[in-house]
C-alpha cells in the first residue's frame, strides 16, 4: 500500500542530499502563484472598461480566485498522501500555467475568470505542498530557519503584488501581468521535472466523493457569504449574506461528522487527528486571530484610511505599506532561527503585545495625521506579525506525527483563508455602520476608528491567548504523544 516508507523526523539530524534546491524550487514557484493572487487588484478599474463589465462583475476576478481557493485546499490532505510530491507539483505548475495561459488570452471576462479559476486550482495546492515537503525534510532542529522562507512567500508576494502590478499597467497593458508570469511559472515547472525526487509514503486512499461536495458546499458557501458582507459594505447584496454562511456552516458540521467516522478506517478527506494535539488547536487560534488583523486591518482598512481619509493616491497608499510588509517577510528566516533555539513562547507573546499595540495607535489617527506616523505604526505591526506568524505555524506542525502533516498544513492553509474572509467582511461592515452613525465631521475617519478598536479588541484576545503556548516548545521537541488513530 506504501510507496516508500519515509524515515521519521524525530530520527533525522541533517537534510538529505539536494533539500535545499528541491525547497527552493518550491518556494520560488510558491511566490509566483502567490504573487499573483494581488498583482491583478490595481487593475481592476482597467478591466470593468477594457471587458465592459461593471464593477461588482469585475471583483470576482479577485473573490472567485479566493473562493476557488477555499474549495481546493481542503482536498489537499487527501491529495499529499494519494500521490506523490512530484505528481502534486506538476499537476500544481501545470494547471497554474495553463490558467496564466488563459488569462493572457480571454477575449472576455468569462474567459478571464474561468483562466482565474484554473490559476487558483494550481496555487491551492502549492502552498500545502511547500508546508508539508519542509517538515518532512527538514530535521526538527533547523525547521523553524527554513519555515521562516515561508513566511517571506506569504507576506512578501501579496505586500509587492500591488506593487509590481501598478507598475506593469502603468507603463504596459493588464495582458502583461499574466504574460509576465507565465515564464516564471513555466521555467520552475520545467527545473521541478527535472530535480524534483521526493521519496514519500504514499497510501491508495479511496476518494470519498461526498465528502468533496461537502467540502465544496461548506468552505465555498462560508467564503462567498463573508466575502458578499465585505463587498456590500452595509448595502443588501443580491443574495442575502446569511443565507449561504448558513449553508456552510450546515454543510462543514456534516463534512465534520462524516470525517470522523471515515477517520476510524484512515478514509477521510481531511483528517480531522491534528485536533487532539493541544499546541497545534492553540497555535491554530492564534493564526486565525494573526490573519484576521493581517488581511483585515493591514491589507484592507488601512488603504481604506489612506485613500479616503488621507486622501492619498493608490500608487502612494502601496508604498505607504510596502515598507511593513517587507519588514514582515525579512523577520521571517532569522525569527525562524530564534524559534529553532527558544521555542515560540518567547517570541509569539511580544509579538502579539506589538500587534496589541498598534492596532490600537491606529485608533489615534486622523484627518490630519502625517503618514510617517502611519508607516510608522504599519511597520509595528509587520514587526508585530513577524514574530508570531513562523513561529505559529511551525508550531502548530511540529508537534504532529509525520502521518499527519499533509491533513495539518491543509488544515492551517484552509483557515488562512477563512480568517482573511472574516477579517475583511468583520472590519469593512464596521466601519460602513461606524461612517453611517457618525456625526463627526469626517464621518470616514470615525468609522475606519471604530472598526479598529474592533482590531485592537482582538489584538488583546490574542494577546491574552499567547500565555496557553506551552513553554517547551522548540521544535527539536518529538511530536505530541496525543494522537489518536482512528
Amino acid at each position: 500500500m506504501t510507496d516508500t516508507v519515509h524515515t521519521a523526523p524525530a530520527s533525522r539530524t541533517a537534510a538529505p542530499a539536494g533539500s535545499g534546491l528541491l525547497i527552493g524550487v518550491l518556494v520560488l514557484s510558491a511566490f509566483v502563484m502567490i504573487l499573483n493572487e494581488t498583482i491583478l487588484s490595481v487593475a481592476l478599474r482597467d478591466l470593468t472598461v477594457d471587458l465592459n463589465v461593471p464593477t461588482t462583475t469585475v471583483q470576482w476576478l479577485t473573490s472567485g480566485f479566493l473562493l476557488t481557493m477555499a474549495v481546493v485546499i481542503p482536498t489537499t490532505g487527501f491529495l499529499l498522501e494519494r500521490f506523490s510530491p512530484r505528481q502534486v507539483f506538476v499537476v500544481s505548475l501545470t494547471a497554474f500555467s495553463l490558467g496564466t495561459l488563459i488569462s493572457a488570452l480571454a477575449p472576455g471576462f468569462g474567459v478571464l475568470l474561468a483562466g482565474r479559476v484554473v490559476q487558483a486550482c494550481g496555487t491551492a495546492v502549492m502552498l500545502p505542498l511547500l508546508m508539508t515537503t519542509v517538515m518532512r525534510l527538514v530535521p526538527p532542529q533547523k525547521r523553524g530557519a527554513t519555515m521562516g522562507t515561508i513566511t517571506i512567500v506569504i507576506a512578501v508576494a501579496p505586500a509587492i503584488g500591488p506593487t509590481i502590478g501598478g507598475a506593469v499597467l502603468s507603463s504596459l497593458g493588464w495582458r502583461w501581468m499574466f504574460w509576465i508570469v507565465l515564464p516564471l511559472s513555466l521555467a520552475a515547472l520545467v527545473i521541478g521535472l527535472l530535480r524534483l525526487r521526493l521519496d514519500s509514503e504514499t497510501r491508495r486512499v479511496p476518494l470519498d466523493v461526498p465528502s468533496v461536495l461537502l467540502s465544496a458546499i461548506g468552505f465555498g458557501g462560508l467564503l462567498y457569504g463573508l466575502s458578499s458582507t465585505g463587498e456590500a459594505g452595509g448595502a443588501e447584496p443580491p443574495v442575502p449574506a446569511w443565507l449561504p454562511i448558513v449553508v456552510g456552516v450546515v454543510a462543514l458540521v456534516v463534512f465534520t461528522w462524516r470525517q470522523l467516522r471515515l477517520q476510524r478506517r484512515d478514509r477521510a478527506l481531511l483528517d480531522l487527528r491534528p485536533f487532539t494535539h493541544r499546541p497545534f488547536v492553540v497555535a491554530l487560534v492564534l493564526t486565525a486571530l494573526l490573519f484576521v488583523c493581517l488581511i483585515g486591518a493591514a491589507a484592507i482598512l488601512l488603504p481604506l484610511y489612506l485613500q479616503t481619509v488621507l486622501r492619498t493616491s493608490t500608487f502612494v497608499s502601496g508604498l505607504a505599506v510596502l515598507p511593513g510588509g517587507l519588514v514582515l517577510g525579512l523577520l521571517g528566516r532569522p525569527v525562524g532561527a530564534l524559534f529553532d533555539r527558544v521555542g515560540a513562547r518567547p517570541l509569539v507573546i511580544p509579538g502579539a503585545a506589538a500587534m496589541a499595540l498598534s492596532l490600537w495607535l491606529f485608533t489615534l489617527l486622523g484627518p490630519t495625521s502625517p503618514l510617517i506616523a502611519v508607516i510608522g505604526i504599519h511597520v509595528l505591526l509587520m514587526a508585530g506579525l513577524g514574530l508570531m506568524m513562523t513561529p505559529l505555524m511551525t508550531e502548530s506542525l511540529g508537534v504532529l506525527p509525520e502521518h499527519l502533516y499533509s491533513h495539518g498544513s491543509a488544515i492551517l492553509s484552509t483557515l488562512q483563508q477563512v480568517a482573511g474572509a472574516m477579517g475583511t467582511a468583520l472590519f469593512v461592515s464596521v466601519a460602513t455602520l461606524g461612517t453611517v452613525n457618525a456625526s463627526a465631521s469626517s464621518p470616514d475617519a470615525a468609522g475606519l476608528r471604530t472598526a479598529f478598536v474592533v482590531a485592537g479588541c482582538i489584538g488583546l484576545l490574542a494577546f491574552g491567548l499567547t500565555w496557553l503556548i506551552r513553554r517547551s516548545s522548540a521544535s527539536s521537541d518529538s511530536p505530541a504523544s496525543g494522537d489518536q488513530p482512528g
